[in-house]
C-alpha cells in the first residue's frame, strides 16, 4: 500500500501536467492535491506497518532530515521519532511508545528527529490507527509539521524562566517547583529529603568596595564551588542576590549533612581572585529535613531559613539544623536586642579579665577583657547570647568602643609588664575611623600602645583585602600589638600571616578540647601551629584549657601562654587589683586530672522508655556519649532504656550509674554536633513510622532494641517509680 501510495502520487502529478486544459473545471484527484500540499511545504506524511515499523515517509519529510528511504524504511517508528527530553517539557505528554502500543490517536505529539547532518529537528505528529474492513489493524497513517524554530524559541524561553542567568544554576522558580514535586512524591513513597539555605557573609562589602562586576564574578565562582562540592548528591540553585539553596533527596543523616555543610563553609571561605585582586567572604548554612521539619514547600523552606538565621546569629561561618526551639529563640532574640540597648544606655555591661599565664612559671603576662551583663530580671546573660545580637546592628560599635576605653583605663592600674587584650568585631574593625578610636582610647587613659593587644578573628579578612591591609598598616604604625584569635576555625587566613605580622596566635579551644583522647589528631595540629608561629616570630596561646592532662600536652607542645579555667575564670578589676596589691602575679593550675567529654547543662523535660512504659524525666546534662537524668527512683545499673529527646530522636541507652533519684546513661551510638554547640542524633524516627505505629517504641525497627509494641491492653506493671518533676531555679 505505501509503495502504491507513492506511485499514485507520481502518476497524479504527471497526469496533471500532461492533461492541461482537459482537467479544467473538473475536481482534482485527491492524490494530486496531496502531492501539491506536500510540494508547497504545508505538510509531511508518514505511515507504519502493523508491527510499528516505518513503511512510508514523504519526500518533503526526507528532504527535511536529509535522509533517503533506505536509511529509514523498515526501522521501528520509535527509533526514528524520539521522545523529547523531560527538561524540554515532555513530562506533559505520554511517550510515543506508550501511545503506539495502546493504538491511541497521536495528537500534537512533539518528537525529536535526528538528521543526516548530525543535528536535531523537532516535529509535531498527528496520526490515526488504520483498520481494514475486517477491523484488523494495518498500522498508522499520519502527518507531521516541522516546528524546530518555534520549539527552540519556546525551549529557550522556558529555560530562561528556570535558570539563573548569571550563574547558570536553577533559579527560585525551578527550585520551588522541584521541591514541591519532590515532597509530594516522597510523601507517597515515605522518603526524606534535606534542604540547605545559605547566604554569603560580607558580600555587600565586596560589591561596595570592588564594584558590582566584581560581585557578579564572585557569585559565579561561588556557584562553581558549590556545584563541585554537592556533585551528584543534589541540586544547587541561586535564589537571588547572595542567597543559594541546595536540594538533597534521600538524605536525613544529620552527621553526613553536617559534614557536607562544613565542607561548604570551608570551601566558600577560601580566597577568591577577582580581576587580579584577592577577596575573602564567608557563608552560613541552615538545614531542614523533610518529613521531620515540614511536609510542604513553605514549611520546609521556612524551617531552613530559620536555621540559617540561627547560624548567622551564633557567629556566622557555621551551620545550624532546624529545631522547633528556634521559633522561640527568634522571638527571644528580638526581645533581647531591645533590652540590650537599654543595658548599654544605662552602663550595665561590665568587663571581667581572664589571665593568660606562662605555663612554665605560672606568671600572668596578659589579661583578656571580656564583656559581662547582669540583667536585673534574668541574672547573668552569656556573651554567646548577646554579642551576636549586638553584631547584627551598630550596637556592637558602641559596645566595642566602651570596652576599649574601659580596658585601657583599667590596665593602667596594673604592673607595667602586664598587657591587656581587647576583642574587636569585624564590623568594628573595618569601620572608617577605627584607628582614631584606638588612638583616642590610648590618649585618654595614658596607656602605652605596646601594652594594648587587639584580638582580631579571621572574619576580618572577609571582603576587600586591600582595605583590610590599609587598616593593619595604620594600627601597626600606632604601636599596638595584634593577636589572631580562634586561629584555624574561620576563613583560612594562613597565607595572610606572611605579610601581616601578628604578635600572637591564639590556638582555638576546639583543638585543645579532647586533645588527650586516644586517636585524636588535634595534638598534631597544635604542634604545627606552634611551629608555624615560632618560625614567624609570634607567641602562641592555647585557649580553653580546663584539665591537667590538657595543660601538660599544650605545655609539652610548646605553647607560650595558656588561657582557661585551669588557671582562672574571668575576674573583676577589683579582684585583679587585690591580687597585685598582695604582690602576687601568679596563677597556679587547678582542675580535674583528665579531660571529660564535653557536656551541656540542659535541664529540660524529656522521656524515658523502658519495656512498654513511658516515663517523664529531667535531662540535667548531655554529652555525645551519655547523659544524666533525674525523676525516677528504683532504676538498677545495667538497665536497657531508650531516651526520647523529642522530634523523633530516640537514643538506645544503658544505665551505667545510679543514685536514689538520678541515673547516668551511656549511649549505644554517639550523638553528633548540631553545628551550634549542641548535640543531636544522626537519624530520627520518621513521623510516617510513628503515625503508623501510634507510638515511638515500634518505630525503632528490628534489631535496634528488643521492645514490643506499646499497647494499653498488654501493659505490664511499671518497674520504676515516677517522682514529681521540678526544674532547678
Amino acid at each position: 500500500m505505501p509503495l502504491g501510495f507513492r506511485k499514485a502520487l507520481r502518476e497524479a502529478r504527471n497526469s496533471a501536467t500532461a492533461g492541461g486544459d482537459a482537467t479544467r473545471g473538473v475536481s482534482p484527484d485527491r492524490s494530486v492535491v496531496l502531492g501539491e500540499v506536500e510540494e508547497l511545504g504545508i505538510g509531511m506524511f508518514w505511515a507504519t506497518d502493523a508491527e510499528g515499523n516505518l513503511a512510508f515517509l514523504s519526500q518533503r519529510a526526507l528532504a527535511d532530515i536529509g535522509n533517503d528511504d533506505d536509511a529509514l524504511i523498515g526501522k521501528p517508528l520509535t527509533d526514528v521519532f524520539k521522545d523529547i527530553e523531560e527538561e524540554h517539557g515532555a513530562a506533559t505528554q505520554r511517550s510515543l511508545a506508550f501511545k503506539l502500543k495502546a493504538r491511541s490517536k497521536l495528537e500534537e505529539q512533539i518528537v525529536a528527529v535526528a538528521t543526516s547532518r548530525g543535528n536535531t529537528r523537532w516535529w509535531r505528529l498527528n496520526g490515526r490507527p488504520l483498520l481494514d474492513g475486517d477491523g484488523e489493524f494495518k498500522g498508522y497513517r499520519g502527518s507531521a509539521v516541522d516546528i524546530s524554530a518555534q520549539y527552540a524559541y519556546e525551549t529557550q524561553v522556558a529555560r530562561q524562566s528556570q535558570v539563573d542567568e548569571l550563574t547558570g544554576l536553577a533559579n527560585r522558580r525551578k527550585l520551588n517547583k522541584r521541591l514541591s514535586a519532590m515532597l509530594a512524591a516522597f510523601r507517597v513513597s515515605r522518603r526524606s529529603c534535606a534542604l540547605m539555605m545559605l547566604d554569603l557573609d560580607r558580600f555587600k562589602q565586596i560589591n561596595d568596595t570592588m564594584g558590582h562586576p566584581a560581585g557578579d564574578e564572585l557569585l559565579k565562582q561561588v556557584a562553581e564551588r558549590l556545584t563541585s562540592i554537592v556533585g551528584s548528591h543534589g541540586e544547587v540553585g541561586r535564589l537571588g542576590g547572595d542567597e543559594f539553596q541546595v536540594l538533597l533527596p534521600d538524605m536525613d543523616d544529620r552527621g553526613t549533612l553536617g559534614e557536607l555543610a562544613n565542607r561548604i563553609v570551608q570551601s566558600v571561605s577560601q580566597p577568591y581572585l577577582i580581576n587580579g585582586r584577592r577577596a575573602i567572604i564567608g557563608t552560613s548554612v541552615g538545614i531542614a529535613i523533610a518529613p521531620y521539619d515540614g511536609l510542604e514547600t513553605g514549611e520546609l523552606t521556612g524551617a531552613a531559613d530559620m536555621a540559617l538565621y540561627s547560624a548567622k546569629e551564633t557567629h556566622g561561618g557555621t551551620f545550624c539544623f532546624y529545631t522547633s526551639e528556634l521559633r522561640d529563640a527568634a522571638s527571644r532574640t528580638a526581645e533581647l536586642g531591645d533590652r540590650l540597648r537599654d543595658a548599654v544606655d544605662k552602663g550595665e555591661l561590665k568587663l571581667a579579665y581572664q589571665p593568660l599565664v606562662d605555663p612554665v612559671t605560672n606568671e600572668v603576662k596578659c589579661f583578656e577583657a571580656l564583656l559581662r551583663w547582669h540583667d536585673s530580671e534574668e541574672g547573668d546573660i552569656s556573651p554567646s547570647q548577646f554579642i551576636p545580637v549586638a553584631e547584627n546592628d551598630d550596637l556592637i560599635i558602641r559596645i566595642g568602643e566602651m570596652a576599649l576605653k574601659q580596658a585601657c583605663k583599667d590596665a593602667l592600674a596594673w604592673p607595667e609588664t602586664i598587657r591587656v587584650a581587647v576583642n574587636v568585631s569585624a564590623k568594628q574593625f573595618i569601620r572608617a575611623g577605627y584607628r582614631k578610636a584606638v588612638a583616642a582610647a590610648l590618649q585618654a587613659s595614658g596607656l602605652p600602645p605596646g601594652r594594648l593587644e587587639l584580638e582580631i578573628t579571621e572574619s576580618v579578612f572577609v571582603g576587600d583585602l586591600e582595605t583590610v591591609d590599609a587598616i593593619f598598616r595604620d594600627l601597626k604604625k600606632l604601636g599596638v600589638r595584634l593577636s589572631l584569635d580562634d586561629f584555624g576555625t574561620g576563613y583560612s587566613s594562613l597565607g595572610y600571616l606572611k605579610h601581616i605580622h601578628f604578635n600572637k596566635i591564639k590556638i582555638d579551644q576546639s583543638f585543645v578540647r579532647g586533645c588527650t583522647e586516644n586517636g585524636d589528631i588535634n595534638p598534631a595540629i597544635i604542634t604545627a601551629i606552634v611551629a608555624l608561629a615560632k618560625a614567624l616570630g609570634m607567641e602562641t596561646v592555647a585557649e580553653g584549657v580546663e584539665a591537667m592532662d590538657e595543660l601538660k600536652l599544650v605545655k609539652e607542645r610548646g605553647a607560650d601562654l595558656v588561657q582557661g579555667y585551669i588557671f582562672s575564670r574571668p575576674i573583676t578589676q577589683e579582684e585583679v587589683l587585690e591580687q597585685f596589691a598582695n604582690g602576687n602575679a601568679m596563677f597556679r593550675p587547678s582542675g580535674p586530672p583528665r579531660h571529660r567529654a564535653e557536656r551541656i547543662s540542659s535541664f529540660r523535660k524529656v522521656g524515658l522508655i523502658h519495656e512498654d512504659h513511658y516515663y517523664d524525666v529531667i535531662l540535667r546534662n548531655l554529652s555525645k556519649t551519655g547523659a544524666r537524668i533525674t525523676g525516677l527512683a528504683g532504676v538498677p545499673v545495667g538497665t536497657d532504656v531508650v531516651l526520647d529527646l523529642g522530634h523523633g530522636q530516640l537514643v538506645v541507652s544503658k544505665v551505667v550509674n545510679a543514685t536514689e533519684n538520678s541515673q547516668g546513661l551511656n549511649f549505644e551510638t554517639a550523638l553528633t554536633s548540631d553545628g551550634s554547640g549542641g548535640f543531636m542524633t544522626r537519624h530520627r524516627v520518621s513521623p510516617y513510622s510513628l503515625a503508623e505505629a501510634g507510638i515511638p517504641l515500634a518505630a525503632l525497627g528490628a534489631g535496634a532494641f528488643p521492645l514490643a509494641k506499646w499497647r494499653e491492653s498488654n501493659k505490664t506493671i511499671p518497674k520504676f517509680h515516677q517522682l514529681e518533676l521540678s526544674m532547678p531555679i
